[in-house]
């Protein structure tokens, strides 16, 4: 991977319905190579997909909780069993296996608060090997396109 890998890489990641004329303009390309680099960065893996990025607030999601969870036990068996659990419940879009304090960085996206309330005592803090969730209601979150 190259420079121009990189260059496409960045703005396809800022702009993913970029057109590749306009990509090819972007990185200083002509629109055929281009095109032959976003294939063989598919074809590697590189690229693994396209998705639209959705305002959770516009579909009923206006409140983001980040989660921070330990384990009681860190045997292989505990641990699998929490992962197959977490990741059926569809309110946590993220799922982040982390070093630190916690065992686990969960992003949680719910209506408001009291549904929030609901989803911990009801169905997070049921989870197979739960010792202790430390929830952090986001005020704002910060990415290219809102600065």
């Amino acid at each position: 991977m190259d420079k121009v890998d990189r260059e496409i890489l960045a703005v396809l990641d800022r702009y993913g319905r970029i057109s590749n004329a306009e990509l090819a303009a972007k990185v200083g390309l002509s629109p055929s190579p281009c095109l032959r680099r976003v294939r063989r960065l598919e074809e590697s893996g590189v690229i693994r997909g396209y998705r639209a990025l959705i305002d959770p607030a516009a579909i009923g999601r206006g409140l983001r909780v980040l989660a921070g969870v330990r384990l009681v036990r860190h045997t292989h068996a505990d641990v699998a069993a929490f992962e197959r659990a977490i990741v059926r419940l569809p309110e946590v879009v993220n799922t982040h296996h982390v070093t630190g304090n916690y065992d686990y960085m969960l992003q949680v996206e719910v209506a408001d608060l009291p549904a929030y309330e609901d989803f911990h005592a009801n169905r997070l803090a049921n989870l197979p090997g739960i010792a202790a969730v430390t929830s952090y209601v986001t005020m704002k979150t910060l990415s290219p396109d809102t600065a």
